[in-house]
């Protein structure tokens, strides 16, 4: 497996109103799957394909992910300590995640995404980097990304997908009759999925109090330096709690489809 040098900038500080449910007490990316965190399961799409170097943009109750970071390997592994001395731990093992490594941003509790993402600016050495939201797992492809994204010369390349109809659809033989059912099937729309690949001149285009989505996009794509990557594999956002009870439910089926590396 090849390893980028490239880092992935995570924006997980939002305040998840839509899963008011969970987020009343955890931020939204913290929201298990599996019994681990959906932010976790976005660092392996990321991980399984070579990318290990993440820059994690927090807000609302980013303490939770913080400390999430600093205690990984105590809650992962066994370990011995001297009771009053704390720097004779140690650990037995490694974790599944040995090498990744992990940048914790405290970017604001009410910041905007493009004011987050100015906050990871000093973190990423004016080089090109990865970019995504906190809250949606998909399987796509690094390395048809960057492709994509070097050979425009955009400035920020989106993965776009065809969104899946939340209702099935019937499908008529006449007015008054039906031929058949269609279970949600994927919309005509393309939509962004998130999934990111931005150039340093992104910076350029970013207002401290404002948004990624409010301005900068429109500004980029007036200038001819949006590009967009089209995803035909899975894709699946976790806005609400029946979101994430979906997820649950293919993660306790066995093999993700999001974790698959892609082809």
């Amino acid at each position: 497996m090849r390893r980028w040098s490239l880092k992935v900038v995570i924006l997980a500080g939002g305040l998840g109103t839509r899963m008011r449910e969970e987020t009343e007490f955890r931020p939204k990316p913290m929201v298990e799957v599996g019994g681990k965190p959906v932010l976790w399961h976005i660092m392996k799409i990321f991980a399984t394909q070579g990318a290990t170097d993440f820059v994690i943009l927090t807000g609302y109750k980013g303490e939770m992910i913080k400390r999430f970071f600093y205690d990984y390997s105590m809650l992962n592994l066994d370990f011995k300590v001297t009771l009053g001395d704390a720097a004779s731990i140690e650990y037995y093992g490694a974790p599944e995640e040995d090498g990744w490594t992990v940048t914790v941003v405290d970017t604001g509790q009410l910041s905007l995404t493009g004011q987050r993402i100015l906050g990871a600016q000093k973190y990423l050495n004016g080089e090109p980097f990865f970019l995504t939201y906190g809250d949606g797992v998909a399987n796509v492809n690094l390395a048809e990304l960057k492709k994509s994204h070097a050979s425009s010369g955009a400035t920020l390349t989106v993965t776009t997908a065809r969104p899946q109809s939340r209702f099935g659809v019937i499908a008529m033989k006449n007015e008054s009759l039906v031929d058949h059912f269609v279970e949600k099937p994927a919309g005509k729309e393309l939509i962004n999925i998130g999934y990111m690949m931005a150039s340093p001149q992104i910076f350029d285009f970013l207002e401290p109090d404002g948004s990624l989505e409010d301005g900068p996009l429109a500004r980029m794509a007036q200038e001819g330096v949006l590009g967009a990557h089209f995803h035909q594999g899975f894709w699946q956002p976790m806005d609400t709690i029946r979101e994430a009870q979906s997820l649950n439910k293919l993660w306790d089926a066995g093999d993700p489809p999001w974790l698959r590396v892609p082809g």
